[in-house]
């Protein structure tokens, strides 16, 4: 199982539209079995294929409870190849009861936890919050790649230094396989301003960054309405057929 981590510091750059998408389309264009990670309080992975809920486990569990299986709080969704692990705002206690817990490690329980799974799915995606606590650091020690959805407007580039650094320091001391897979442009329009920041970003050799760029449509903002991929609700739409071909280029990365 390959485990990818879908992270920005800034908020607002369709981490979560990445994520989902990309499951979908590893799922329903290449068969691949995947297994969704929401770990953002605000559980909009967990709305958007329908698991949401205060009744049932949630990652805060697997995250603070001792012994617990990962099994017990996986849900399946309407997609056979796409499950879900969900998220809601009890997220926030565990992130604290997490550090105050010092009998046992801190940032390896997500990657723990995943492991009796992993033989099940080909891949794992993790939707992060635009932070770094101690779940988004769990989640950076079970990752295999780093995904850094970018948004270029003014304030675009605001905390990818210091991204940088946490996935480079995670590396160092905790997960020596973790890689910073590349930039991903999203919700582009043809603006000036936009390929002014697109350019400067493609000159900065420390910030691989994928060639595909997501284009910008309405339609992302109809298919969440409808709970939907982009690429079910509106497969012609530029924003599906963007995340299609940003897929098939990330898989043939992979093969290098």
């Amino acid at each position: 199982m390959k485990t990818i981590s879908i992270i920005n510091l800034k908020g607002g750059v369709a981490k979560t539209l990445t994520a989902d998408n990309m499951a979908h389309v590893l799922a329903v264009f290449h068969n691949k079995r995947v297994l969704l990670v929401d770990n953002d309080k605000q559980g909009n992975t967990s709305k958007a294929f329908g698991v949401h809920s205060y009744d049932e486990k949630s990652l805060s569990d697997v995250l603070t409870a001792r012994r617990l299986d990962v099994r017990e709080v996986i849900k399946k969704t309407r997609f056979e190849n796409i499950d879900v692990l969900p998220a809601n705002m009890t997220l926030i206690r565990a992130n604290m009861e997490v550090l105050m817990d010092t009998t046992r490690p801190q940032q390896t329980r997500l990657r723990a936890a995943l492991d009796p799974v992993a033989g099940q799915y080909d891949f794992c995606i993790i939707d992060n919050a635009p932070d770094i606590n101690i779940s988004t650091i769990n989640a950076l020690v079970a990752s295999d790649d780093v995904i850094i959805p970018i948004k270029i407007d003014k304030y675009a580039f605001d905390g990818l230094a210091e991204l940088k650094e946490q996935i480079e320091d995670t590396r160092d001391d905790l997960n020596p396989r973790l890689r910073l897979a590349g930039c991903l442009i999203t919700c582009f329009i043809r603006a000036d301003a936009e390929k002014q920041g697109e350019a400067w970003l493609r000159s900065r050799p420390e910030y691989p960054v994928f060639d595909t760029r997501i284009r910008y449509s309405e339609k992302v903002t109809e298919s969440t309405f409808s709970e939907m991929p982009i690429a079910e609700y509106s497969r012609r739409s530029g924003t599906a057929m963007d995340y299609i071909a940003f897929v098939r280029e990330y898989l043939n990365r992979g093969k290098d």
